[in-house]
């Protein structure tokens, strides 16, 4: 389905929700399409890019209304390589800790990356002319969600907009952007929890404050522990943190002997992972894993090291340290909150060994 892997983990039908399994993902600076992970909120719209225009408004001035053609050609390509991750990766052990009613028990591979090929917000913004008391960046797509009956919206700040790397983006891996990840055009926003990044994008306003989408207000944002939900309450999530996950091995059992244990990590705002960690004995003693240099400022490392697995239950433990000397915190259970959102904590897998 959406030419997707036969063996993606799939949450939900429809809206369609997948994942790869951890696997696939592994040893590859860049996801291939039919592996890279799926988050929708709503069913995917089916727009025909002949037809579908963007307009760009609010306080500018000038109001725009561009068509894919108008947007490729008034302004200068531009492709960048980028890691997008779910705010909801790792979700399943916050779920561990404690229920999280309602929510994708999401596992270590809602974490993908490619290149993208679109144009620099920047350079649309600044066509338009943001005006007087513009401060943030908001995004409408056409997808209605189900569950709160509202299109998908969510917005970035204007400083962010106007970075450089923030693209409108057609192209995904060298071929026209797929439907399922946000065809004719998303947003791509580097560094920054994939719910900012809005697919099949129609309209771009720029505004005094945040998007009021019930997205922005009321979702994507981390509650205290026993806290309930709603308009403006906690910490709404923008810039990623730090994490990394294992990805091989990926099975209950495994045989005993040298085995390679592969993953990811990834610094995000423009850091680097400088070393990543590896046990067997839940923290006593560390391996060094060795660590690809990024494919780009904003994208994942991916790191391997082999490791001696006697016979019997073993626990595998991986974290990782950035440029400026920061690692994740130790467990799960410290991070749990109401939504299941940014679970960085060190990466751990199970296995039988034997």
């Amino acid at each position: 389905m959406w030419g997707k892997r036969d063996d993606m983990i799939v949450h939900d039908e429809e809206p369609f929700n997948a994942e790869p399994p951890p696997a696939a993902l592994a040893g590859q600076p860049l996801t291939p399409i039919e592996a890279f992970y799926s988050r929708n909120h709503g069913p995917s719209p089916d727009l025909d890019p002949a037809t579908w225009r963007l307009r760009i408004g609010g306080l500018v001035d000038r109001e725009l209304v561009l068509s894919l053609a108008e947007l490729q050609q008034r302004f200068t390509p531009r492709t960048e390589v980028v890691t997008l991750e779910c705010a909801g990766n790792r979700r399943a052990e916050l779920l561990a800790v404690r229920p999280i009613p309602g929510q994708v028990p999401w596992g270590p591979a809602t974490i993908s990356t490619a290149t993208w090929t679109g144009v620099s917000l920047a350079d649309v913004l600044a066509a338009a002319g943001p005006g007087a008391g513009a401060a943030h960046v908001a995004f409408a797509a056409p997808d209605v969600s189900p569950s709160v009956d509202q299109p998908y919206g969510s917005s970035i700040p204007l400083p962010k907009a106007c970075s450089g790397e923030v693209l409108l983006a057609w192209g995904m891996n060298g071929v026209p952007l797929p439907r399922i990840h946000g065809g004719p055009v998303r947003v791509v926003v580097p560094g920054y929890i994939g719910a900012r990044s809005v697919k099949w994008v129609q309209r771009i306003s720029i505004q005094a404050g945040p998007s009021e989408s019930y997205f922005q207000a009321e979702d994507y944002r981390l509650l205290p522990p026993d806290a309930e939900p709603g308009p403006g309450r906690g910490i709404s999530l923008g810039p990623l943190t730090m994490t990394s996950g294992i990805l091989c091995p990926d099975g209950e059992r495994v045989p005993a002997g040298p085995t390679d244990v592969i993953g990811y990590a990834f610094a995000a705002e423009g850091r680097t992972i400088v070393r990543v960690d590896v046990s067997l004995d839940r923290g006593r003693t560390w391996t060094q894993a060795a660590v690809d240099d990024p494919p780009s400022t904003w994208a994942w490392q991916l790191w391997h090291t082999t490791l001696d697995l006697p016979s019997g239950p073993a626990e595998i433990t991986a974290r990782a340290w950035d440029d400026t000397g920061a690692t994740q915190p130790e467990f799960p259970a410290s991070l749990w909150n109401p939504a299941g959102y940014d679970n960085n904590s060190w990466a751990r897998i199970r296995v039988d060994v034997g």
